[in-house]
């Protein structure tokens, strides 16, 4: 009896010193934790809201850490204790820039109260404002803007002629006339309207010519835009495209007995080489089909990288090295090039070899 009676006695005294404990402890409460900003435009700037809060513990609060869940969220908060019966903020600012659409931000506070971690939220929907014409048209060509200074056809066939435009805006305060200085014969190249108003809208149209080429892969060409009959040679637009063999024309006997472009490897690394070492290896292109194959072309991603072919028509069942030497000249770290090679393989005609290695400084 006695010692339940002693057990009794010591568990409540255990009791009684942690509930003192704990009224001696500072204890942080919130007028709120949560704020919605309701709906406000972009261009009104940072929205910022002050979460107030009273120290209602016995002893000074201590705030360790205000932590938001983003960037675009920054707190500023009391930093001297806070002593009981006090109270004392967290500022918290949202900025809205480039950030349309509805938010909902976590800040995370710590502190040396009763309960040690509390979560603020904060949220609201940024209407986007309006963007301005450099915003939507980012790229400068002389006084017009676009959207891109490039016009890419992508795939195309040998024989094809395509159209492709790109939308320019006079960004100045004065009309301006456009033409172009004599592009490629295999570009036919126009401005519509020729005369644009101040902030008028047109198009330059380019039309692509693959059969004038007489080229595989991928070709790159550069316009040259005529600004009031003035040439300057910095306003210019690229024109790329990726021009294939057309092979819809052959019947199924021919593609039965079509060349078949065969490599033994498609890859290979040196490993550690010295900066300014020339190093080189081979691929084996094999010809596993019955008619000849041709090597349309080879182009490397560097000029840092060769490639000589021992020859261009390799017969039935034969095999050609493809000699690759890599100049690491001026290169340093890790180096990874690639070598496309193209041929009349209908099934096949584009083959990727890659080759990387490590250069190290020399010393």
């Amino acid at each position: 009896m006695k010692a339940r009676f002693l057990l009794l006695v010591i568990t409540l005294s255990v009791l009684v010193g942690e509930l003192r404990a704990q009224s001696s402890q500072a204890k942080i409460v919130f007028e709120t934790t949560e704020h919605d900003f309701g709906s406000f435009k972009e261009a009104a700037g940072p929205q910022a809201y002050n979460f107030a809060f009273q120290n209602s513990g016995a002893t000074p609060l201590i705030l360790n850490n205000v932590q938001a869940s983003c960037g675009c969220t920054t707190p500023e908060w009391t930093k001297k204790p806070i002593a009981p019966g006090e109270k004392g903020f967290i500022k918290v600012s949202y900025n809205p820039a480039n950030r349309p659409g509805a938010f909902n931000k976590s800040i995370t506070v710590t502190s040396n109260g009763e309960t040690p971690r509390t979560i603020l939220r904060i949220k609201g929907t940024v209407e986007q404002r309006e963007k301005t014409i450099a915003e939507l048209y980012p790229r400068e060509i002389g006084p017009v803007r676009a959207k891109s200074n490039h016009i890419a056809f992508v795939k195309i066939k040998e024989n094809e002629v395509a159209t492709d435009s790109l939308e320019i805006v006079n960004d100045s305060d004065s009309p301006v006339s456009l033409d172009f200085k004599t592009p490629p014969e295999n570009l036919t190249v126009k401005v519509v309207p020729a005369t644009l108003q101040p902030k008028e809208k047109g198009s330059v149209i380019v039309t692509y010519d693959a059969s004038k080429v007489n080229t595989y892969g991928f070709v790159m060409h550069r316009i040259y835009l005529n600004v009031d009959g003035k040439a300057d040679y910095r306003n210019s637009i690229g024109v790329s495209a990726t021009i294939e063999e057309d092979f819809s024309a052959l019947t199924p006997e021919e593609l039965a007995t079509a060349p078949v472009a065969t490599f033994n490897d498609e890859t290979h690394d040196f490993g550690d080489i010295k900066e300014g070492d020339k190093v080189e290896c081979v691929f084996n292109l094999k010809n596993t089909g019955t008619r000849d194959l041709i090597i349309r072309n080879v182009k490397t991603s560097c000029g840092c990288t060769a490639v000589t072919p021992e020859k261009k028509i390799i017969g039935a069942d034969e095999s050609v090295p493809l000699k690759v030497v890599f100049n690491s000249k001026g290169k340093r770290g890790r180096q990874n090039k690639a070598i496309t090679v193209i041929t009349n393989d209908p099934k096949n005609p584009t083959t990727i070899l890659r080759i990387s290695t490590n250069v190290q400084t020399a010393g």
